[in-house]
């Protein structure tokens, strides 16, 4: 079974690609569908509409199919080699991936209430949210590719430095964004 390793490993890699393509756009559509809901008729069903259709495509035919087949294909790594489950890197990889579930789960909560027109987040709060997904690939990629040579002091620093950097710049296209609605 090892001669397949590579293969399961790019399958692995390619459902994570769009599992995390999904869930880097479909709090986009979040942010779009919240501020659809403020327009006057008949724009606001118009585009709610449209966008509530784009919402369940995007999550039925990629970002849930994706999820299932990355764990599918990543547990099967994992029956293939199972002395990673001993290192270190890995409990914290494992650590993430549990906390991407986490991000997963609660945007289906907030798609089922946005899909019965039932808004509880702010277009700005949903753009913060939306770069949730976005730290914890930093952080998986990073851990993966540099296992055990990572000083977790610097990687802990790093990823807090991101964060405060993507909250900065969310603040700052707020403010061009309130200067020109067009930008």
């Amino acid at each position: 079974m090892l001669e397949y390793y590579n293969y399961i490993k790019s399958l692995h890699l390619i459902f994570v690609i769009t599992w995390f393509a999904g869930l880097f756009y479909i709090p986009r559509l979040f942010v779009y569908q919240i501020e659809a809901f403020q327009k006057p008729s008949p724009d606001k069903e118009i585009l709610g509409t449209q966008l509530k259709l784009m919402a369940k495509r995007l999550w039925f035919i990629i970002t849930w199919p994706s999820a299932i087949l990355a764990t599918i294909f990543a547990i099967w790594l994992l029956i293939l080699m199972p002395a990673w489950l001993q290192q270190p890197w890995m409990h914290v990889k494992l650590g993430f991936v549990v906390l991407l579930f986490a991000y997963h789960l609660k945007c289906h909560q907030i798609f089922k209430q946005l899909q019965h027109d039932i808004i509880k987040w702010s277009s700005n709060q949903m753009r913060m949210w939306n770069e949730g997904s976005t730290i914890i690939l930093f952080s998986v990629i990073f851990l993966v590719v540099v296992r055990d040579a990572v000083n977790w002091i610097y990687g802990v620093i790093g990823i807090i430095s991101l964060s405060v950097l993507l909250m900065l710049g969310i603040k700052l296209y707020k403010r061009i964004r309130d200067k020109n609605p067009n930008a």
